[in-house]
């Protein structure tokens, strides 16, 4: 890619931490005064872990620093059909993934694809972004489409560098929810329609797609919470990373699907009921 101008939220300092105090006071100036407090809460929602994490391994590069954190965890990654990605000619391509974890599944997804191509990158929300070890790999939007001018900027700017990204030559993965799956009236935890801005991107890049899917979800109390408020459940996510100890992770690799096949779909809407599609049938594929 080209050199871009600095500020840019992927070539903002890599600071030790996360989140810290003064993070906190300029997103919400009512804790101001009350660093004992933040401090209680970030021991409370698992951000001390957090920064204590990323502080140790930010020297780390993109997937590697992935992979640590499920060695950390003592979370093997069992993956099916990782050959696919092994396959794969030189050039261009895109991933498509449900986003079951919401912070776990981009790591896993840099860990998986980037050992294989390391000039992977993935579109992510501005939540995710401030894992700093973790930018070079991510291209950061707002997927709440916020009414701040900057925000906006961000988001505009993010979809530029996306295009850029694959004409370039470069992979590039998307979760195309745009956030983490939910609880439908069916009782089932799935991703929410996908968001036919990623998929005009997907219809005007015309590259290989392919869809990988993430076995499992979080904890029920994290489901929970976010049926009450979105804001509620993204303030558990750092503790849904830690308390995932021991866990066997599944992922599924979907095969090839070329562009004269994704041409077939004239909308966003179709094109995104098939991938979807393509990628949910591994939900049922035995490791």
């Amino acid at each position: 890619m080209n050199e871009e101008t600095h500020n840019t939220p992927s070539q903002l300092p890599v600071k030790p931490s996360v989140l810290d105090y003064n993070d906190v006071c300029k997103l919400a100036p009512f804790f101001e005064g009350k660093e004992k407090l933040v401090n209680r809460l970030f021991h409370w929602l698992a951000i001390d872990k957090t920064n204590d994490y990323h502080a140790r391994n930010m020297h780390l590069s993109g997937p590697d620093f992935s992979h640590r954190m499920f060695e950390e965890l003592s979370a093997p990654m069992t993956i099916r059909n990782e050959e696919v990605l092994s396959r794969i000619p030189d050039g261009p391509f895109i991933t498509v993934s449900n986003h079951p974890y919401g912070s776990l599944d981009g790591m896993a997804l840099i860990d998986i694809v980037g050992h294989h191509r390391p000039d992977f990158k993935v579109m992510v929300n501005m939540i995710l972004n401030q894992i700093g070890a973790l930018r070079p790999n991510f291209i950061a939007v707002d997927a709440l489409a916020s009414n701040d001018p900057s925000k906006r900027a961000v988001s505009v700017k993010g979809i530029a560098d996306a295009m850029r990204h694959v004409k370039q030559g470069h992979p590039l993965g998307f979760f195309p929810a745009g956030a983490v799956s939910k609880l439908t009236w069916g009782l089932r935890i799935e991703d929410r329609e996908w968001q036919p801005s990623v998929l005009r991107i997907i219809q005007k890049l015309k590259v290989p797609v392919i869809p990988i899917y993430f076995h499992g979800h979080n904890s029920w109390k994290f489901t929970l919470l976010g049926m009450i408020d979105w804001r509620l459940r993204t303030l558990r996510l750092p503790t849904e990373v830690f308390n995932k100890k021991g866990y066997n992770f599944r992922v599924s690799v979907g095969d090839i699907i070329t562009p004269e096949t994704l041409a077939q779909y004239s909308t966003p809407e179709q094109l995104g009921t098939f991938l979807k599609q393509e990628t949910y049938k591994m939900k049922k594929w035995q490791q």
